[in-house]
């Protein structure tokens, strides 16, 4: 698969007993490893042997850096080098489970940047039958970026998949991607204005919520959505309507990337050819797996064959699904 991760960053991931604000901490190493969303997918891709190649932008300053990192865990990485250092994202995991993350925004970019970087897309196509475009947009990049590299993979023959927020997400849906896959919050802040920055939702009505998600989403111009609700499951159209699947119960350690890892599992599984519901049932045990590892996109293959045994089947939360808006 190729994976456009235009905000490519370090991770840093600290391990602390309790975070109090306003305090100083003694923590352990921390690891520091190549991040970004579209890195995790790739992770994912390279755990069921399925090969990905990275495409973002790399700042000069720490352009060998990322390339270190990127080979030792031999991800490769791809780019187009703009001036600037490199973003860092600091996860800070507690003892409890709790995960604080701190998001540097990146390099900006212009738009004879993102002209270059669309223009890789056909050359890097072969061999590749989707691409994945993952993550956050740097600064001063064009609320259509997505969308442009959606058309370029569309012209090439690739299915595309979006993971984004906000205005990327929303002109993404303008051309009518395969697939979309935002969180509940992320969602519901795209279809009414709400905040969408929560991971876990809460409430009785989450599965309802996420299946309206999914028709609103639909309507706008995706083909196909998954809506996920955190360790509650997800929802997704089904063909005759929507499904809701529930998550398996996992033991947390890390749940950063699980959204990623969703769509690592998803696409493995679409060009593996399973079917639509069964790739995204796969996909939801792909996620739940990966917060089991403590490495974002880390995920083991043996347990999620024994996670799919024993999921249980989906169930039916809405009907009279509308089809995709004209394209």
């Amino acid at each position: 698969m190729l994976i456009v991760n235009p905000n490519v960053c370090i991770d840093r991931t600290i391990g602390v007993g309790e975070l109090v604000p306003g305090n100083v901490h003694r923590t352990g190493s921390a690891a520091t490893t190549l991040g970004g969303k579209g890195v995790n997918v790739a992770r994912v891709a390279r755990s069921f042997g399925r090969p990905g190649t990275i495409l973002g932008f790399l700042p000069t300053r720490d352009a060998a850096r990322l390339r270190e990192l990127a080979e030792g865990e031999h991800a490769d990485l791809r780019g187009i080098d703009v001036d600037g250092a490199v973003r860092v994202a600091t996860i800070v995991i507690e003892t409890s489970g709790r995960v604080t993350v701190l998001n540097e925004p990146g390099v900006t970019t212009g738009p004879a940047d993102w002209e270059a970087l669309v223009a890789l897309v056909p050359g890097l196509a072969s061999g590749h039958e989707s691409l994945a475009c993952s993550g956050s947009l740097p600064p001063g990049s064009p609320p259509d970026a997505y969308a442009r590299v959606v058309l370029a993979a569309r012209r090439v023959g690739l299915r595309t998949v979006v993971d984004a927020t906000g205005p990327a997400l929303a002109g993404a849906l303008e051309v009518g991607p395969d697939v979309v896959s935002p969180n509940l919050s992320e969602a519901e802040a795209l279809l009414h204005g709400t905040s969408g920055e929560a991971v876990e939702p809460t409430g009785t009505d989450v599965a309802l919520r996420a299946a309206a998600a999914v028709v609103g989403l639909r309507a706008r111009g995706a083909r196909h959505v998954i809506v996920s609700a955190g360790s509650h499951g997800a929802a997704f159209d089904d063909g005759a309507g929507v499904a809701w699947c529930a998550a398996p119960v996992v033991e947390v350690v890390n749940p950063i990337g699980a959204g990623d890892s969703l769509v690592g599992g998803l696409v493995h599984a679409l060009e593996g050819g399973r079917p639509w519901t069964d790739a995204v049932r796969f996909a939801l045990v792909v996620a739940s797996a990966s917060c089991e590892d403590p490495l974002a996109g880390g995920v083991d293959v043996g347990r999620v064959t024994q996670l799919l045994a024993g999921l249980p089947p989906s169930t039916v939360v809405g009907a009279g699904l509308p089809g995709p808006a004209e394209r």
